[in-house]
């Protein structure tokens, strides 16, 4: 594979190398951030060259404006006059560009603010780490919409918070927030002013992990989840041999020996 050169072209987004963390900013605010199909196109792009960009350890995702993503672009939708077959397509491309942020080998953090719903926690449950601030609100209202999930939420939203309250959410456009956005896994990180802080403190601490260890956290969980026990097994011992011997692995382990290595401290 070829080594990653020039970010690509992006007019609904804008990009900042802070060290080896890369600042990924949604920028369609006068849109609320929704989700176009050249949207769509620009996301998986961009991460497919994060995966190869050697510079880059760790993503934050944060968004311009008070609404984070407000989801697919309705507007457009309706005006497009989409077949089924057309709709499908569409469908096919966000799970693409979705995949390609969980799967980049990177871990990504979410810096979340205002409105993450429909496609919008689609984007956000892609994510590795999802940092909420005060007025994070997480909703499904597709329901209310007359349209339904394409954007992999049957399979990464429901695997957040269980199928029973996927429905429920999508039936009576159930919000949640705060704590109790915390406690029902939409998010793990709740602060009491501005999330891009302590995303990007989450980010840096991140980056500092061998970049091995990183993919295999970041990707191997995700592709072990959908084994049958028999198989996830042998994977988790496959990955493992590889990642537990590695050049780095070693230089830390001996760390840990020669009492060297920072301690695990309850925070």
């Amino acid at each position: 594979m070829p080594k990653a050169d020039s970010v690509p072209s992006l007019e609904f987004m804008q990009v900042e190398a802070q060290g080896e963390v890369l600042v990924v900013t949604l920028d369609r605010a006068d849109k609320r951030n929704a989700l176009s199909a050249a949207f769509i196109e620009e996301i998986f792009d961009l991460f497919e060259w994060v995966r190869r960009a050697d510079s880059v350890r760790a993503v934050v995702m944060r968004a311009e404006g008070s609404v984070f993503c407000a989801g697919l672009d309705l507007i457009e939708h309706h005006l497009e006059d989409r077949s089924a077959t057309d709709f499908m397509y569409i469908c096919r491309r966000w799970h693409a560009a979705f995949d390609a942020i969980q799967h980049c080998g990177k871990p990504v953090v979410g810096a979340l603010n205002g409105a993450v719903v429909g496609g919008g926690l689609e984007l956000a449950s892609a994510f590795h780490i999802r940092v909420a601030d005060p007025t994070t609100y997480f909703a499904l209202p597709e329901g209310q919409r007359g349209i339904f999930t394409g954007g992999g939420a049957t399979v990464r939203v429901a695997g957040l918070v269980g199928e029973a309250r996927m429905i429920d959410m999508m039936l009576t456009g159930r919000v949640y927030s705060g704590e109790e956005a915390v406690s029902v896994g939409l998010c793990q990180y709740l602060t009491d002013g501005p999330s891009l802080d302590r995303a990007m403190e989450i980010a840096r601490t991140a980056a500092q992990n061998p970049p091995l260890s990183n993919f295999a956290i970041t990707s191997g969980i995700a592709h072990i989840g959908n084994m049958a026990s028999a198989d996830a097994f042998y994977a988790e011992a496959f990955i493992a041999g590889i990642t537990n011997t590695q050049p780095a692995s070693k230089e830390r382990l001996a760390s840990f020996m020669n009492k060297t290595a920072a301690k695990v401290l309850k925070s």
